[in-house]
């Protein structure tokens, strides 16, 4: 069982950053996942054990997903933040060690064990 903690959420104005955090990496592909009132989850970015990462279209350029192994992190940096990034974010970890080869995030549904969530706010 995997249990994991996001930390990092806020409100900024756009054109802001924030660096959103979740432990533990537990060595697993992970992702993170955000989703708006009334809107479907959607897949942020994915990573492998590996470093391999995956952009949604709408982020890729402005977040940057990254591991850093000796402090057991996922982090997910977002800078140039638009209002249209205003959701809850959550981390997730597939539960297994996997390569990340497909162009886009894997779909929420293959993905075992999720956070809490952390919320992002951005004011225009």
């Amino acid at each position: 069982q995997v249990q994991l903690v996001e930390s990092g959420g806020g409100s900024v104005q756009a054109g802001g950053s924030l660096r959103l955090s979740c432990t533990p990496d537990s060595g697993n592909c992970m992702g993170w996942f955000r989703q708006a009132p009334g809107k479907e989850r959607e897949g942020v970015a994915a990573i492998d054990p590996y470093g391999t990462a995956t952009y949604a279209a709408s982020v890729k350029g402005r977040f940057t997903i990254s591991l850093d192994n000796a402090k057991n992190t996922l982090y997910l940096q977002m800078n140039s933040l638009r209002p249209e990034d205003t959701a809850m974010y959550y981390c997730a970890d597939k539960g297994y060690r996997c390569r990340n080869l497909r162009a886009l995030p894997p779909p929420g549904y293959e993905y075992s064990y999720w956070g809490q969530g952390t919320q992002v706010t951005v004011s225009s």
